[in-house]
């Protein structure tokens, strides 16, 4: 594809054409407006997302191309876009769109505006982060209000993590207008950080005067390339939007210093860093609420349980203070503090609910412990006037403010804890980095500690031994072994050496490193890593619309059995239908039917339903993480629990994907030194992992011995011979499933499979065809040759299993999972390899476009299936696939478009992403049961159901205890997945090890 992409630009350099291959606009020298309209002829650009490699804009190529009525088509991998030029007469923008996502990818047609700006703007995604929610119902009400929104693409609330995800056009609506809307909805907001690559949030030290204020100001005046900055002195803080084209990050940094002569000081905001500021407070805020409400309540639960037994102190509380009794001044004095000044919070966030429509378990709280204040307000006030002293519960609304905070702030901490995956992995990256300094013409000039924030692309970086990589990039100099299980999984040092890739945040063991950053800030590995955590976490698994159901109905349910419940009880007592015995001297029927209800409202707690799936997928995604299974979203997570059928490609996943030639057998008497270089040279300009081997035999075939020993030197001297040992090759093309064919010195050379040379008419002696079945049955792969129509010789290859395969297809049969290989391969060797590692389904000479079709053919009986691939040639099959898993992505996280994406190249990861899966809904469905258990028993013990045989009541303060404890109940049992571990396969197998 790369060639083809190459090809159209004639007459430019090599750097050149690939630039307008990768990152061009597809005929910008033309200009936007310049497609004859009059010629019957349209242009649109689509958005195309889900492309991750060459390949992938190859596929969409192909199928606009198809399309009846396309003249041309062209697409971008990095702008993620396709160019496309079509006759309005045959064909309309939706078959445009059609065809594209018949590809396999997601297609949307940019307006016209967007078409003639040279640089257009793309949609923005946002992480705001929202105060306030309670419960499911709360997250439902944000999400419709920002839904609603002009410029709102997508919007998803978590409760669990208070984060709210928001993906708008810029150009229709601001962060600022989001922010203003959700706090108009009643709510606290603020964003965290933007996909916008061209703005910072830095901190300044030493900004204390206005005259420091307007230095800053005149400092980044006069900066080149800033566009914008505003400066915020209460908080000492600076969001500036630049062009990172034209000015970095640590140019800006460094300007402001040197420019204020070292008075001010800026560094850069790191978001995670505010996020966990930011729980932190909360966590304060609430314990400062809870010990103020344990400093008001304990005194009036004093007056109420304990002083009456103590004499003296009992008589001082009898006291008259004019029409009122001491005691009761008292409680009511403290109680309407924590009711309306430690309880506001409850009262405002109901109120916002109610005004949008809607109700939450602040509603609850808030009916509950008004109706016991009023009514012991209102008999006090009775008692005081008429001598007649009605029982007062000003302790009960107290205690349940006390108990809901108590709740709350136990919450609060444990739903810190399900995000200690990300803070985990955000720890890992340095905070510092040693930037090597170098003059003009390369040498070296010293050494700068810097910011790790502030590195930049092409930064040369000196790496400690035992000191964290602060970036990606490659080696430059130096050799060392590094430290990749905190990233990877892989628990193995690996050896680093010059041109060896290494990956920010893993911890250099022994030598000293020079690398030079390729990746930072987003881009980096573990960067990549933390934003997939991040977005699964965001995600909803369709369980979970149960969930939202039912907290949607839930408080007018509560409310109404309330009614009916004070309903109830005061019909009855009313008609003598119980006796006056279960009313107490001191009481009446009302304030004993009034206590139930109160029970009832209190003791419903939606928050438990809310909390029983976002904090299990939390965790489980951390989880994840640290074991190298990278989770996409909880729906992935809720599929890969049901997988019946397990598709496996074969090179590269069953097999270690490092092809090695083993025979080579020439049948037309040529010499096998010639043999291997005509073959290798029809094989150069292939990517096929098969071409590779051939050609690094070919090479080593000729060259051995020869060579130097150290690999700098040995790099330098391939590069040198490289070019001089092949042929010239003519007019070569890739044919997909069936080799290569292409012409030297005037004749045409195919190499490939029976396939291609059965074909092009070519026979295949008898003598040969016998050699390869030999081979075929020894799970070898007959690479066959033709030159100028006579069939010349062959190549055996072969792709050694990996030492897990044959263990791991056979615990995933005692997992109740079916395995199934499909391949490219011929059938001979493709049943080879399958019987050697236990696979009884197999479905072999399988083009890469029918691996779908496969697919589709298990999911007819509504099975759910798995595929996993390498996640680059397998893309159609793993976008088929209910479940897509790629194996072995290493640093290629960002562009994976499966559902799960496994770090390790390890088909143990295989079973461990399925026993996740299982395991975390087994923890929700438990969480469930006990949310819904807990309502079902609980609302009709307080409503009194006990009460006529046991003589059992619950007081209200207890009702509250007990709601608050059943959200905690929840969180802490997701909380137990973290103590989740890998199954080991003796276990699985059932095999003893002596």
């Amino acid at each position: 594809m790369a060639h083809l992409q190459l090809t159209a630009v004639a007459g430019g350099r090599d750097d050149e054409m690939e630039e307008v291959a990768l990152l061009g606009p597809y005929g910008d020298a033309e200009g936007p407006g310049e497609v004859d309209e009059e010629a019957g002829v349209r242009r649109v650009q689509v958005r195309v997302t889900g492309m991750t490699c060459s390949a992938c804009t190859g596929a969409v190529e192909g199928a606009l191309s198809a399309r009846r009525g396309v003249r041309s088509a062209a697409v971008s991998l990095l702008q993620n876009r396709a160019h496309v030029v079509f006759d309005p007469a045959l064909a309309k923008e939706e078959d445009i769109v059609e065809a594209i996502e018949d590809a396999g990818f997601e297609a949307e047609i940019l307006p016209d505006s967007a078409v003639s700006q040279p640089k257009s703007q793309k949609a923005l995604s946002g992480q705001f982060r929202i105060g306030g929610m309670t419960c499911a119902a709360c997250v439902n009400s944000v999400e419709g209000i920002l839904k609603k929104l002009p410029g709102v693409k997508r919007a998803v609330v978590a409760l669990a993590t208070s984060l709210g995800e928001v993906e708008y056009d810029p150009t229709a609506i601001s962060k600022d207008e989001i922010v203003q809307a959700i706090e108009d909805a009643g709510f606290e907001a603020a964003l965290l950080q933007s996909s916008e690559q061209d703005k910072a949030l830095l901190g300044l030290t030493g900004l204390h005067t206005e005259r420091d204020v307007d230095l800053l100001h005149d400092i980044l005046k006069k900066m080149e390339g800033l566009r914008l900055f505003v400066v915020n002195s209460a908080h000492t803080e600076v969001e500036i939007t630049f062009d990172p084209e034209v000015v970095g990050l640590r140019s800006i940094v460094d300007t402001i210093e040197m420019e204020s002569s070292g008075r001010l000081k800026a560094h850069v905001q790191n978001p995670y860093v505010l996020s966990a500021s930011n729980d932190a407070q909360d966590a304060s805020k609430m314990f400062h609420l809870l010990r103020s409400s344990l400093f008001l309540s304990i005194p009036v639960f004093f007056m109420r349980m304990v002083c009456p037994h103590i004499p003296f102190v009992n008589s001082f509380l009898l006291m008259h203070c004019g029409p009122f009794r001491i005691g009761d001044l008292l409680k009511w004095l403290l109680v309407s503090i924590v009711q309306f000044v430690v309880g506001k919070r409850f009262y405002v966030a109901a109120y916002r609910a109610l005004r949008h429509g809607s109700t939450n378990m602040d509603v609850l709280v808030v009916l509950g412990t008004t109706a016991s204040y009023v009514y012991s307000v209102c008999a006090l006030l009775y008692g005081a006037f008429t001598g007649f002293h009605p029982p007062m519960y000003f302790e009960t609304s107290a205690m349940i403010i006390t108990f809901v905070l108590f709740g709350k702030y136990l919450e609060v901490l444990a739903k810190g804890r399900t995000s200690d995956a990300i803070k985990k992995l955000v720890e890992l990256v340095p905070a510092t980095a040693i930037l090597l300094l170098k003059y003009k013409d390369g040498k070296y000039a010293g050494e700068k500690e810097i910011d790790a924030l502030l590195i930049q692309p092409g930064d040369a970086l000196k790496v400690l031994p035992g000191s964290k990589i602060p970036a990606d990039g490659v080696v430059i100099w130096g050799t060392s072994h590094v430290d990749e299980s905190m990233v990877t999984g892989e628990s193995l040092p690996i050896s680093k050496e010059v041109s060896s890739s290494v990956i920010g945040g893993t911890m250099n063991l022994h030598g000293v490193l020079h690398i030079q950053a390729a990746k930072v800030g987003s881009g980096t590995v573990l960067s990549q890593i933390i934003s997939l955590v991040e977005t699964a976490q965001m995600s909803k698994a369709p369980i979970q619309k149960f969930a939202d159901y039912v907290a949607g109905i839930f408080v007018p349910i509560v409310i109404t059995l309330s009614v009916l419940t004070f309903c109830t009880w005061f019909v009855c007592g009313s008609l003598g239908a119980y006796p006056n015995s279960w009313v107490s001297e001191t009481s009446n029927c009302f304030v004993f039917s009034l206590m139930f209800s109160i029970s009832v409202v209190v003791i419903a707690c939606p928050c438990a339903l809310g909390l029983a799936t976002p904090t299990a997928v939390m965790v489980a995604t951390g989880v994840g993480a640290n074991h190298g299974v990278l989770v996409k979203g909880g729906d992935a997570l809720e599929r890969a629990q049901n997988v019946k059928y397990i598709i496996f490609d074969k090179t590269g996943t069953l097999t270690q994907g490092k092809a090695t030639v083993t025979t080579t057998k020439v049948f037309s008497g040529m010499d096998v030194g010639d043999f291997l270089t005509l073959v290798a040279s029809a094989e150069a300009s292939s990517e096929h992992p098969l071409a590779k081997a051939i050609l690094d035999y070919a090479f080593h075939f000729h060259f051995f011995g020869k060579l130097p020993s150290s690999n700098e030197d040995l790099k330098k001297r391939k590069e040198d011979v490289f070019s001089q040992w092949l042929l010239e090759v003519a007019d070569f093309s890739a044919l997909p499933g069936k080799g290569v064919q292409c012409w030297i010195d005037g004749k045409k050379i195919l190499v490939g499979n029976r396939t291609l040379i059965s074909e092009n008419g070519v026979n295949i002696p008898e003598e040969a065809e016998n050699f390869l079945v030999d081979m075929e049955l020894n799970a070898k792969t007959g690479i066959l040759v033709a030159y100028d129509g006579d069939f010349i010789g062959l190549v055996g290859v072969t792709d050694p299993l990996k030492r897990e395969a044959a263990v791991v297809i056979e615990g995933l049969k005692k997992m109740g999972v079916y395995p199934v290989m499909v391949t490219g391969d011929n059938w001979r060797t493709a049943l080879a390899v399958a019987k050697e590692v236990g696979i009884e389904d197999v479905r072999a000479e399988v083009m890469p476009a029918g691996k779908a079709d496969v697919i589709r053919s298990f999911q007819k009986d509504g099975s759910v299936v798995a595929m996993v691939g390498d996640g680059i040639n397998d893309s159609p099959a793993l976008a088929a696939a209910d479940v897509g898993m790629a194996i072995g992505a290493g640093t290629d996280i960002a562009i994976e478009a499966a559902d799960y994406v496994l770090v390790r190249n390890n088909l143990e990861d295989v079973i461990t992403a399925i026993d996740l899966s299982r395991k975390t809904f087994s923890r929700i469905r438990w969480n469930y049961f006990f949310a819904m258990a807990y309502n079902i028993v609980a609302i009709p013990v307080a409503a009194g159901a006990l009460f006529p045989f046991t003589g059992l009541q619950m007081p209200p303060w207890l009702a509250g205890a007990c709601m608050a404890f059943s959200s905690v109940s929840v969180v802490c049992s997701s909380l137990l997945l973290r103590r989740y571990r890998k199954p080991r396969l003796t276990t699985l197998l059932q095999i003893t090890v002596e």
